[in-house]
Order: structure tokens, then sequence, then C-alpha cells
């Protein structure tokens, strides 16, 4: 049996047999495209890595932007030149128009993101086009064309705007466009829904709707917690029955439609991961991303998105402890850091739930692609199409002129 490392032990977690998995060294062909890279990936074991990294970066100088997401390794967050959420760093990457390679250490959505914000002179880079999201890939573009069909077959279209979170396609960010709806963050989501009941009640003439995508919990959670919707206010459409599953009287009825997806680390915490941890830390706060279940936020003592968790964290009083709910490569980050400022932060979990497919990107991907653009090769660049980018460019800019 794989024994506990110090780190999985000073956080309280402990392995499983899909370690491999988790830390991306595998592949699950149900939910990842295997890729493979068209030269040669250095050695994970090569002893020189680090120094290659560094020496790439120094020869690409200021026409090189790496932007790390919080949830990408300590390996590859040490050459980011900013971190951050994944709409904070396509704007960061749009605020950089001299930087004439954008190497986003993030999941594909992001780049998708960074490309559309960006300036057409500017190249976007995916270390490894692997690095998906299996939340994004649960609603296609055919699958939410054809929900829009069932709307309209059941009169509710009209009366219905969509919303769609961050963490979805570009595809489905130039739908929301293209149906006058908006993107939201897990910050703003608040925000982007009571704007989409005001349109959708000026459109159809009585109460809105909205059809939020792709993330079921993020969803009921603003709309139940947020905005005193009830849980009956909210269906589940699930694009793999007939019509969602959903009758037509369930449509007109309901006020948020909700599109059954899921993030794969944060469904994971359950009721049972809070009540576990109260039991072996006597005061600990909990605090949980509201892409978790609804049961498990009503039970943290607060929720936050991924910046919400850091700024709780830091200014929180010396002596507290933290139970996080979000995943690990960050809490294992805020763990050490803080206890600098004597906290205690543990994983909300026992077991180890790193994001697989961002964990896709690591060193010898980074210094591969980082080199590659050294010797004048442009790498797994992420185009979107020119379309799509308007409509998906039309969707994020209603999110940024919400009141």
């Amino acid at each position: 049996m794989q024994q506990p490392s110090a780190r999985s032990e000073e956080l309280d977690v402990e392995p499983t047999p899909l370690a491999l998995l988790l830390l991306g060294r595998e592949a699950d062909p149900r939910s990842e495209r295997g890729v493979e890279c068209p030269g040669d990936l250095p050695a994970p074991s090569d002893p020189d890595l680090v120094e290659r990294a560094r020496a790439a970066k120094a020869a690409l100088g200021d026409r090189l932007f790496v932007l790390g997401h919080h949830y990408q390794r300590d390996e590859v967050i040490e050459f980011a030149d900013v971190t951050g959420d994944s709409f904070k760093l396509a704007r960061d990457a749009a605020a950089r128009p001299d930087a004439e390679y954008i190497v986003f250490c993030g999941v594909h959505f992001m780049a998708e993101s960074a490309d559309i914000l960006t300036a057409d002179s500017q190249q976007v880079v995916l270390p490894d086009l692997a690095a998906g999201c299996s939340m994004a890939d649960m609603a296609t573009a055919e699958q939410v064309a054809e929900c829009w069909d069932v709307l309209t077959e059941a009169g509710v279209a009209d009366a219905t705007v969509p919303v769609s979170y961050m963490n979805s396609s570009a595809d489905i960010k130039a739908f929301t466009g293209r149906h006058g709806g908006t993107i939201c963050t897990s910050s703003n989501a608040e925000r982007a829904l009571a704007w989409a009941f005001e349109q959708g009640g000026r459109r159809g003439g009585g109460p809105g709707k909205v059809l939020f995508l792709p993330d079921q919990h993020l969803g009921r959670n603003t709309a139940v917690l947020r905005m005193g919707l009830s849980p009956e206010d909210c269906v589940v459409y699930n694009p793999h029955r007939p019509g969602g599953g959903l009758t037509a009287q369930q449509l007109r009825d309901a006020r948020m439609i909700l599109w059954r997806g899921h993030c794969s680390v944060h469904g994971r915490f359950s009721l049972e991961s809070v009540r576990d941890v109260r039991a072996r830390i006597p005061g600990v706060n909990v605090i949980a991303h509201p892409e978790c279940r609804h049961e498990v936020v009503t039970a943290a003592d607060h929720i936050g998105s991924t910046e919400e968790i850091i700024r709780t964290l830091e200014n929180a009083p010396a002596g507290s402890k933290w139970a996080v709910g979000t995943e690990l490569n960050l809490v294992r980050r805020l763990s050490r850091r803080l206890a600098a400022q004597d906290k205690e932060v543990v994983f909300l979990d026992r077991t180890v739930c790193f994001c697989s497919t961002m964990n896709r990107i690591d060193l010898p991907h980074l210094v591969w692609a980082l080199e590659s653009l050294a010797d004048g090769t442009v790498v797994n660049r992420i185009q979107v199409d020119e379309e799509t980018e308007r409509f998906a460019r039309l969707a994020l800019e209603r999110m940024l002129a919400l009141p």
C-alpha cells in the first residue's frame, strides 16, 4: 500500500489508489482528450528542468507573459508572472498587449478566454492540450442548442436568459452572448442572476427565468442562499434524457433551470467531510467554494470563491483553524504560508483531491513550451474562431457592465 507523504500527513489527508491519475500522470479516456506533444518532452527526472525553464523565460524576456492559476502545481507557479482565478488571469493577459506570447498554465477554457480578450497579435499557448475541464465538457454546443429548442417548445425561451459560468467552453460563451445572456464568476454570480431575472421579465412579461450553465451547484447555491429562492424554484436539466428529463409544466414553473454539470473536485466534498473535520479539530472554521454541493455549503461557516477564500484566510486572526473545501494545491500553499502566522489550514476531505486535468501542466510540459517559443516555434496555440469569439466577447462584456 502506498505510504502517505510527509506533506499529506501535515494536511491530514490520505493518498488513494487514484493518486497517479489525480497528479496528472495517467489518462481518463472517459473525460479527457489524450494528446501527444509534437516534440521531445523533457523527462520529469531531468535535474536541469528548473534552470532550463529560467533560461528559456529569460531568453524570451518581455515577449512572454506566464499566467498561473491558483490550482497549479508549485513547480509551475514558481514561473508564473501573475497568479489568480481564470477571469482575473484573462484580464491580466489583456492588460499586457506588448506580450507576444501568453503561456496559460491552467486548463483549456481559460486559455480560450485569454485568446478572446487579448489582441490578434498575441498568441495564447496551453502547455498541454489535454488540460481540459470535465465540468466545461459536460455542456456541448449541440446539447445546449437542443435544450434551447426544448425551452422554445415549452413556451419559456422568451422569458429565459442564459447565464454561463466562466468555467465553460468558448462555444457555450458564444451561445450565451447570441441569446442575450451574460457570463458570471463565482464572485459575481448574484449580480449576474439579478440582471438576468430582470432581463427575462422584460422579455417575457412575467417573472424572468435563468438557464444556468454548466455548474448546477453554483447556480443553486447562489439562487437559494444569496437571492432567497427556494429549492423548489430550481429544476435540473439532464442533457442525456429526452426533454432534459423535465415536463413542459416543470419548465414553466421553474425560475432556475440548472444544467446537470458539476466540478469533479468540489463535488467530492460531502456533509460527512464537514462533520468529520469538526470532530477531529475542535473550533475549526469550515470554508467551502460555492461549486460544492448545497448540503456542504449550508453546513460550512463561510462560502467563498477562490479569491475570497484566500482573502478570508489571510485576514483571519492568529491561532484560528480552517478546513478548506477547494483544490488541494491551493490549500497546500495556504497551509505553508499561513503557518508562520499561527494559522492552521487543512484540507476539508481526508482523501487527496487534486484537479487531474489542471495537474497535467507540469514542469516538463512548461519547459517544452517555453523552449519551443524561444526557438521560434509556437506550440499548442489556442485560437477561437472569429464568429465564436465575437459572441463570446459580447457575453463577457455584458458581465463587465453588470451593475
